[in-house]
């Protein structure tokens, strides 16, 4: 319990007093940022640095909970205080007080507005700042504890200035974390707030990039499963939809108290599964194209139509398996926040979360299992449902190169690279367009006599497209949606990215380590602008081809100190994954934090925007 705690940091800290060891894990600092004048306001910043691995707790007062932090402003010429603005804290079980607990960790900034006296006379005053605390870390609990400093502040000459008269309920720095991705807010608001916004981020999640792979993928495989006498539609899409559910579900847990926080993404982002998931899809494109069946499963097959109402199923079960693996990255966003909880001890909210968020998220795919079985089942279907599933064999071959391009990355092959796997899926749309007109003619085709109108339309859209993608080969920039599905080109040794399709345009220098970022940014005195991305995020890619090849960011772009830091590969990816989680709480990729000189949260912007204007909006906001 938290009263043992308590008793033990009591001790200890008597002991530590009696020698004049005793170390406080938090100090604090205050300042203001601008001179005043009688009776306009003024806001002091009050900073707590809190070692690692301590924290403390936020402000609000909780029954049957710890000593909330408090802060006090004195001196003679204070008339009144404001609000306090508190920085969105971390929410995290407390197994010594049984419940979820706000607190703070590294440094935070607290914004305390006050209103100064009229009549005081021009010069430095002298304000008083006490804090009052308690720091726990895992094992003990100090008592509450006080601390005072001094601020001086230059009070000018002249009339207060109307702009500054009132006394503000919120701060332009407060709270940076969006209320439609803070779980904590979400719980807050009661339970159908939280059903609504895990719901709604799973049908978000749909419009991610990793997510449209999987659509060839879902109609080509139960094309394949409609061609089998007695199965029956709805049963098998349910199935399927119930397996991404609680595969999603019960994996993630799993990986959450196994691996951590970012056990999903870890899984997700490991080489050896995208080497599975690629070689799997190039197994299954060859076999729509006729070369052989699957004998693999076959047998599965065979194996349970010997078991009464079970034919089939564990091929659909381990293609949801297969769909979960594909799109873990795509969801942390959300799925994120859910797995950092249940890793600190949480069940109740993640597994609620996960369950419906997967639902919501499986939901379309139901209906994609569907209706390629019934079309299966129409009379005369042999001949053009041929031709649709090499057609669906050429994309599901294109697609296995994304994953194998993932693998290039992690383990540095220099085979599938960039301008590689861009070949590949040129060379992959022609044939799609030259096999329509029945130039090409594979093992189960039947003769082409003639070709219709909408099978010439469509051979000809798949041929023009294939074209374009082979500008990309000769230099031009092509959709940045695509350019988000091949590996990006790759870092060279001296920090410098091209970012975006376009390589006229001048590259910038982005660090790869944060201890190097930070000394930029003090030498410099500019801000930190800080990407946690991945070589196997998809979402990620699409970011830095659509949003930060912008001109307008990029020029923002130019008054940072610029670092990314890989999760999921590279030089201490494994210390920079830990780093976004204890000190930011989630393991999204992407995360864009802003930061300080001095390592101070300034704002975020968590996981990926179509809205370009959205995304500015933040940057300005870290420069202002």
């Amino acid at each position: 319990m938290k009263v043992k705690q308590i008793l033990i940091g009591i001790i200890i800290l008597a002991s530590t007093l009696s020698f004049g060891q005793f170390e406080d894990p938090v100090s604090v600092s205050a300042s203001v940022s601008e001179n005043a004048r009688a009776g306009e306001v003024i806001e002091v910043q009050v900073i707590f640095s809190i070692d690692r691995g301590w924290h403390i707790y936020g402000m609000e007062e909780i029954k049957n909970g710890p000593i909330p932090t408090s802060i006090q402003i004195s001196g003679e010429a204070i008339e009144k205080q404001g609000i306090i603005v508190e920085p969105e804290p971390n929410v995290s079980y407390d197994e010594g007080f049984e419940m979820d607990i706000p607190h703070h960790n590294g440094r935070t900034k607290f914004i305390v507005p006050i209103k100064l006296k009229e009549g005081i006379i021009s010069g430095v005053i002298t304000l008083t700042a006490k804090a009052t605390y308690q720091s726990c870390n895992n094992t003990i609990c100090y008592p509450p504890m006080d601390q005072s400093v001094e601020v001086d502040l230059i009070v000018e000459p002249g009339e207060a200035r109307t702009d500054r008269l009132n006394l503000v309920e919120e701060s332009k720095i407060a709270a940076n974390t969006n209320e439609l991705t803070s779980l904590d807010g979400a719980i807050a608001k009661g339970f159908w707030s939280f059903i609504i916004l895990a719901a709604s981020m799973g049908f978000l999640a749909l419009l991610t990039p990793c997510v449209f792979p999987m659509i060839p993928i879902t109609v080509s495989f139960f094309t394949q499963q409609g061609e089998t006498s007695g199965k029956k539609p709805i049963k098998n899409a349910l199935v399927y939809a119930l397996g991404i559910i609680i595969t999603f579900t019960l994996l993630g847990f799993l990986l959450a108290v196994f691996l951590g926080a970012s056990g999903a993404n870890q899984l997700a982002s490991s080489p050896w599964v995208n080497l599975f998931i690629g070689a799997l899809f190039l197994v299954f494109a060859l076999s729509l194209f006729g070369m052989y069946e699957i004998q693999v499963l076959q047998k599965l097959r065979n194996f349970s139509m010997q078991q009464e109402k079970r034919s089939g199923y564990i091929g659909v079960l381990f293609m949801a398996l297969t769909f979960t693996l594909a799109s873990f990255t795509c969801t942390v966003q959300f799925v994120g926040l859910l797995l950092v909880a249940a890793a600190q001890g949480q069940w109740f909210w993640p597994m609620l979360g996960m369950i419906v968020f997967s639902t919501a998220f499986a939901l379309p795919f139901f209906f994609l299992a569907m209706f390629p079985q019934y079309l299966a089942k129409l009379p005369k279907s042999g001949g053009w449902l041929n031709a649709v599933k090499v057609v669906m064999g050429f994309m599901v071959f294109a697609v296995a190169f994304k994953f194998l391009g993932n693998v290039n990355l992690v383990w540095g092959w220099g085979i599938f690279t960039h301008d590689v796997v861009l070949a590949i899926w040129t060379a992959s749309m022609i044939f799609t367009g030259i096999y329509l007109l029945g130039k090409i003619r594979l093992p189960h085709d039947s003769p082409v006599n003639s070709i219709g109108v909408g099978r010439m339309i469509l051979s000809l859209l798949f041929i023009v497209f294939g074209l374009y993608l082979g500008t990309g080969l000769l230099g031009c920039p092509i959709n940045g949606t695509i350019e988000s599905y091949l590996p990006p080109k790759v870092e060279s040794e001296s920090g410098i990215v091209m970012t975006g399709e376009d390589t006229a345009v001048e590259a910038q220098k982005w660090f790869s380590e944060m201890e190097d970022a930070i000394d930029e940014a003090k030498r410099t005195g500019k801000p930190i602008f800080l990407s946690f991305s991945g070589y196997t995020c998809t979402n990620c890619h699409w970011m830095d081809a659509n949003i930060l090849s912008q001109q307008e960011v990029r020029k923002l772009l130019e008054q940072f100190v610029l670092v990314k830091l890989y999760t999921d590969g590279g030089k201490n990816h494994r210390t920079k994954r830990q780093y976004e989680i204890d000190r930011f709480g989630t393991a999204a990729q992407p995360f864009y934090v802003i930061l300080d000189g001095t390592e101070l949260e300034i704002a975020r912007f968590q996981g990926m925007t179509r809205n370009v204007d959205e995304f500015v909006e933040f940057l300005n906001k870290g420069l202002n």
